[in-house]
């Protein structure tokens, strides 16, 4: 196996220096070795004083020193490399991505800007498959389709009326299909809502193919996908993080389902679409060095289970390990719209979202998994849900005298009633965000919600001003993976529809300090990590990443295209950016 010295070495050169800088030997024999050293750069070191050197050693994976031009002198090493002024910083971590492998059933959902477009995907997919077979697809938004408007049942089916058809949203709280499909789901204009969820009808008050949070009702239908087959889209994925500066991430929903009966699992493959502890662990054995670091969260398969399920959080190694019990929705998301709020939504009297479990089985979750040494992550965006969550963590914390570190999250957090604040800071909940769900959601939240309610939503600067933890992260697939998209988000708020240049409600930008400290140093703090990970400090790991241009001294809206060099993970470097 390579060591991270001779990968280095690989990638940049004795003898061919890359665009980044050339490789210069010491001309004196230094007092200490290293095998990497980078010099005549900008070197964040997100310390606590947020200190900005000009070089860094690295031996064995992890840093030795950061400082300035001595650094040159005191340290021998194989690889030196002139950054040219250019910036370093620690990797950033993504706390919340969805991982996922591209089955053969679905189409492309990237190449659809319009619904003509997805119709057009569809029919080719199913004269690919075959008749009866389903096709399948993900990821679309009404709102970045030339129609303005939701893919329904009538254009699925001109498009494929032979083949059963689901289309997911973006943030996987409702999905649309045929009528293939709802026939093989036994769904009828006089099927009522199932338990959680809403089978929207249209005038004639035939199903128009959407379904709200439940859209397990189609995905158990779709059969599952061989997991070797889906292993290359994996990886993908996985090095599509490298080439962000992402040195580590926490997948969001990971199944324990294929693991044997007796030790947490069903025996049984995992639903389409889905993956699992199994698949991460095989992949991690084969190139976990090539690859970013992952921490997982596990869909909570219930108390059984769990209990007979032989981990926690923490197990695994600083490649792979397991994270909190979650993301497990508590409720829907401001899309559906479903999120659980304590007010009507504007123009739909009466409703105001849903709960997808009783509060009851909430308590048991966190009281089970607490007991059984898990943290918690999870997913609440209305502020009632909000508020459901931080008083079933605080009965829980009260009741069984769990460690007072307990990092418990929420995810997303989106949308609070003002007195919550403080209490995620009492209780040390974690605020698990997505800075550019402010953008995109902004230009619509107050449509749903009001002005008055949209002031505490995306509020990042009021739970700093709490003294609230925030970690930062993206939402993939939901959202773009790039941090730079985030840093921009946090920083500007500009809406993407161009009508708040100078931020929607601007009065919540974050410094641009602070959205670097949120993706790196909170989202390390978020799982333990602080002390291995989030700063360049001596003793800790080596993830770093090299950016074509100072976000220090560019115009804020330029941050969004600042790209990535190079990143290191324990001093290898993972990805070369050899084209620029």
């Amino acid at each position: 196996m390579q060591t991270s010295r001779t990968r280095a070495a690989l990638v940049f050169g004795v003898t061919t220096a890359l665009a980044l800088g050339s490789v210069a030997h010491a001309q004196q024999a230094p007092r200490a070795t290293a095998d990497l050293i980078v010099f005549n750069g900008k070197v964040v070191t997100v310390d606590d004083q947020f200190s900005i050197g000009s070089a860094l050693a690295v031996k064995d994976g992890k840093i030795v020193k950061v400082g300035g031009s001595e650094i040159e002198g005191d340290y021998q090493a194989p690889v030196r490399i002139d950054l040219r002024g250019r910036v370093l910083l620690p990797g950033f971590i993504d706390t919340h991505v969805h991982l996922r492998g591209q089955s053969p059933r679905e189409i492309d959902m990237k190449q659809a800007k319009s619904i003509v477009d997805i119709q057009r995907l569809i029919r080719e997919k199913a004269k690919q498959l075959g008749p009866g077979e389903w096709v399948t697809g993900r990821d679309w938004s009404e709102y970045e389709l030339a129609e303005q408007r939701r893919p329904l049942r009538a254009d699925l089916d001109s498009a494929a009326p032979d083949n059963p058809v689901a289309l997911w949203r973006a943030g996987g709280h409702s999905a649309v299909g045929n009528s293939a499909s709802l026939k093989l789901a036994n769904i009828t204009s006089g099927t009522p809502d199932p338990e959680h969820g809403i089978i929207e009808h249209d005038e004639k008050g035939e199903p128009n193919g959407v379904i709200r949070e439940r859209t397990d009702i189609f995905r158990k239908l779709v059969p599952a996908d061989d997991q070797e087959a889906l292993k290359p889209s994996y990886l993908a994925s996985l090095k599509g993080l490298l080439k962000l500066g992402i040195t580590s991430f926490f997948e969001a929903s990971t199944s324990i389902d294929d693991e044997p009966m007796g030790a947490g699992g069903t025996g049984k493959p995992v639903e389409a679409g889905r993956h699992s502890y199994k698949v991460f662990r095989e992949l991690y054995s084969q190139m976990g060095d090539q690859l970013p670091r992952a921490t997982l969260y596990i869909d909570y398969p219930g108390a059984e289970r769990l209990r007979a399920f032989p981990h926690k959080t923490g197990d695994g190694d600083d490649r792979l390990k397991l994270g909190p019990i979650g993301e497990t929705p508590y409720d829907g998301g401001f899309t559906g719209p479903t999120a659980y709020t304590f007010e009507d939504y504007k123009g739909l009297p009466g409703f105001r979202g849903t709960a997808l479990m009783s509060e009851a089985a909430l308590q048991e979750m966190v009281e089970t998994s607490a007991s059984l040494g898990w943290q918690l992550g999870i997913h609440a965006i209305g502020d009632k849900a909000i508020r459901t969550m931080l008083d079933v963590y605080t009965e829980v914390a009260k009741q069984n005298g769990v460690r007072s570190d307990r990092r418990w999250r929420i995810e997303h957090a989106q949308h609070l009633r003002p007195e919550d604040f403080a209490r995620f800071a009492q209780l040390g909940v974690i605020a698990s965000v997505q800075p550019y769900h402010a953008i995109d959601d902004g230009r619509w939240a107050e449509k749903r919600i009001g002005h008055e309610r949209a002031k505490t939503t995306y509020a990042f600067r009021t739970f700093l001003d709490h003294g609230v933890r925030l970690a930062f992260g993206s939402d993939w697939t939901v959202a773009p993976l790039n941090p730079m998209q985030g840093l921009y988000a946090a920083v500007t708020r500009a809406t993407l529809d161009g009508k708040n240049p100078n931020g929607w409600f601007p009065e919540q930008k974050l410094t641009l300090e602070e959205a670097i400290r949120a993706y790196t140093m909170g989202s390390a703090f978020a799982e333990f990590g602080e002390k291995q990970k989030g700063s360049l400090t001596p003793g800790k790991l080596a993830d770093v990443v090299v950016l074509d241009a100072d976000l220090f001294s560019i115009a804020p809206e330029k941050i969004k295209d600042v790209a990535v060099r190079y990143t290191f993970v324990g001093g290898s470097a993972v990805y070369t950016a050899v084209n620029k």
